[in-house]
């Protein structure tokens, strides 16, 4: 096998631990943030949650990101970006990085190998780098890519080919994606040619599930367990 030189991981569920979130709030914070609609507020807050399936169908099905922006355009809806602050706070609780990431990520760099990022996502960069920084472990990743910020999503092979760009990597084959999602992560970083750690401690949603479940390389039950993982890969 040639030397690995990068390690990839997904964020939510795996760099952050799974965490169940009430839909149903979610898209009342994000009514918060609409402007200029004359409509009731009950469908104001259907109409986000139906979008929100929408745009992640979408993202299932047929690999196709999107914004924050997308999902009211979707909706029908106007919003103001500087009224997001109740969907901001919404989701804060949920984006506590694990705390054993950072010694994870100082072993595995210990031994030469890139540190990337790869999340399916709507929202900005600069939320979630803000996250990272907040939780001091930005500092340690070499090169972090979100689906909001290009065309595809996971499993797309093109949203891995960008992750490893982002890291300098050329050689799928000597990379490894480690994620929480059996199809998106799992069958989408072999269907790249890279290897896949999986982490099995979340609740995928049933509306979430791919159509096919990949085999990990690796199974591992803790982000401390990973670079024993990955040097059994080597």
């Amino acid at each position: 096998m040639p030397e690995l030189e990068a390690v990839i991981f997904d964020w939510g569920g795996t760099l952050t631990r799974w965490h169940d979130v009430d839909f149903h709030a979610e898209s009342l914070a994000l009514a918060q943030a609409v402007v200029n609609a004359d409509h009731d507020p009950h469908e104001i807050t259907a109409r986000l949650h139906a979008a929100g399936d929408v745009v992640w169908g979408r993202s299932r099905d047929h690999q196709q990101s999107a914004t924050i922006g997308d999902l009211f355009t979707e909706a029908g809806l106007e919003h103001d970006p500087e009224l997001l602050a109740a969907y901001y706070d919404f989701w804060e609780p949920h984006t506590a990085t694990d705390p054993e990431c950072r010694e994870m990520f100082t072993e595995l760099r210990a031994t030469g190998l890139k540190i990337g990022v790869l999340s399916n996502t709507i929202w900005p960069r600069a939320w979630h780098v803000e996250f990272f920084e907040r939780d001091g472990v930005y500092d340690l990743i070499d090169g972090d890519v979100y689906t909001s910020e290009i065309p595809w999503t996971k499993p797309s092979p093109r949203a891995f080919e960008a992750a490893m760009a982002s890291v300098g990597a050329a050689e799928p084959g000597r990379c490894v994606y480690v994620g929480d999602r059996l199809f998106d992560d799992v069958w989408g970083a072999h269907n790249a040619g890279l290897k896949a750690i999986h982490i099995p401690l979340s609740s995928i949603p049933g509306n979430q599930v791919g159509h096919t479940e990949g085999t990990p390389d690796a199974v591992v039950r803790s982000l401390g367990a990973i670079p024993g993982a990955v040097a059994s890969l080597r």
